[in-house]
């Protein structure tokens, strides 16, 4: 069999495995029809979603509509990511809602990357000008599609508030100018500590 052909039949055997009609969903997660579309995203994001890399975001329990919005922003360019594009694109092809539904009901275990006691101390400082969308305990509120940032690991959002303060993610975005212009006063030096806040709460 030709690399093509096996790469068609692994697609198909994919689609057949999460398109069984009245699968049980006791037994394990192949019964999930989820779960056969999410196997690749475990390679970076962990089991069921739930990173222990530094750099790889949690995506255990993320609000459906969140999920979405970021995929298709990945999909697009307008959050722009050489490694996720592609698996965006292939997500919206597989099916979103199944896959953000997938992720949605995955219990999420917070990371177990762990920062000094002294960053967290200068981060919850920092941290006040922050509790109006993302509230007093990191848990966002998914009505705003305001993400929940406790308990990510604090690699990744310092990596994602520059991006904001940059302007680098979604430019432009009417929704996050709030962020954005908040995060350019705040010192380049400081975004660290204010990850460490962030990702040690539980």
């Amino acid at each position: 069999m030709t690399t093509s052909r096996f790469a068609a039949a692994f697609v198909a055997a994919v689609f057949v495995l999460a398109a069984a009609p009245g699968a049980a969903r006791a037994a394990g997660p192949l019964d999930d029809p989820g779960f056969a579309k999410v196997i690749t995203c475990a390679a970076c994001h962990g089991a069921n979603g739930n990173s222990s890399s530094d750099m790889m975001p949690i995506i255990a329990g993320l609000d459906p509509a969140y999920f979405k919005r970021q995929i298709e922003n990945y999909a697009a360019g307008k959050r722009p990511s050489p490694e996720m594009e592609p698996y965006a694109k292939e997500i919206q092809f597989l099916g979103v809602d199944q896959i953000a539904g997938y992720f949605a009901a995955q219990k999420r275990v917070p990371t177990p990357i762990r920062s000094s006691a002294e960053a967290v101390a200068r981060g919850k400082t920092i941290a006040a000008q922050c509790v109006i969308c993302h509230g007093p305990d990191g848990k966002g509120d998914a009505a705003r599609l305001i993400p929940g940032l406790a308990g990510q690991p604090p690699g990744y959002l310092a990596q994602q508030m520059l991006a904001f303060k940059a302007d680098t993610r979604v430019p432009g975005d009417p929704m996050l100018a709030a962020t954005k212009a908040l995060l350019k006063i705040i010192p380049d030096g400081q975004l660290t500590d204010l990850a460490a806040y962030y990702s040690s709460l539980r």
